[in-house]
């Protein structure tokens, strides 16, 4: 018998010892892969299976870090399930827009607003003066989205969610125009002058946009306190002419 040589017909091979080898072969396989990954990620700066899967993978990943950072709750409380879902039937109803899309933005609001210390039925009103809820409204001057954002004014809040572009992204915009709105709160003071400054109406003394958004969020809060859990009774707010009432018309539906 020569050394080295094996007869073929000699040697029986289990089925234990094939799935074996098979189970070896497919992760030898899978290695090679990623390291072919790795290297055209590191030498092109380019992933080579394009972005049609990593791009939602990315997206669901910083979503999840950005809750986890937020300490938001993988699941809403009975009681904060119930009010969302009252908001956003009143919203669906309201503006015909589809009830799931509705929820998941009266979702981002609540979120947006626990993070900047904004009251979220004042982002979902001026959400609904803006764009009514349509996510690629966009007017003659250049105001885009939800809430209706300027890119050419707030670029470098843009540009931290990838530039422009992402102003027709209903998370963004409404991460965008809450922060516009939150510094006009806090350069003014007064909600209602900031809100005729989101506007670019600074020189209406009816403050007709404020009253627009305030009967809107009076109305979401009407909405709200009907769920479990009715939320504290809200103070008045001062408007940004003296000569203006805080007592406005609830629309029917």
């Amino acid at each position: 018998m020569r050394i080295g040589s094996i007869n073929p017909g000699g040697l029986q091979v289990g089925p234990v010892a094939l799935w074996s080898r098979r189970f070896v072969s497919v992760l030898a396989l899978f290695a090679s892969v990623a390291a072919l990954v790795l290297i055209v990620e590191s030498q092109y700066g380019q992933r080579p299976f394009g972005e049609s899967l990593q791009g939602p993978l990315d997206a669901i990943s910083r979503a999840s870090h950005a809750d986890a950072k937020r300490g938001q709750p993988a699941v809403l409380s009975r009681t904060e399930e119930s009010r969302h879902r009252a908001l956003s039937e009143f919203v669906a109803r309201r503006y015909r827009v589809s009830q799931e899309v509705a929820f998941d933005l009266v979702g981002l609001a609540h979120r947006v607003g626990q993070d900047l210390q904004l009251d979220p039925l004042l982002i979902i009103a001026v959400i609904a003066v803006e764009s009514s809820f349509n996510p690629i409204a966009e007017s003659v001057a250049g105001a885009k989205g939800l809430m209706q954002i300027i890119p050419k004014f707030h670029g470098d809040k843009l540009g931290v969610y990838g530039g422009e572009q992402a102003v027709f992204d209903p998370a963004t915009n409404i991460q965008v125009g809450a922060r516009i709105l939150k510094e006009y709160i806090r350069l003014t003071g007064n909600v209602g002058i900031a809100l005729q400054m989101y506007a670019g109406a600074l020189n209406d003394n009816d403050d007709q946009y404020t009253s627009k958004v305030l009967g809107v969020k009076q109305r979401l809060h009407y909405v709200a306190s009907q769920s479990p859990g009715r939320p504290a009774p809200q103070p008045a707010v001062r408007t940004a002419s003296a000569r203006s009432s805080n007592a406005f018309a609830l629309p029917l539906d």
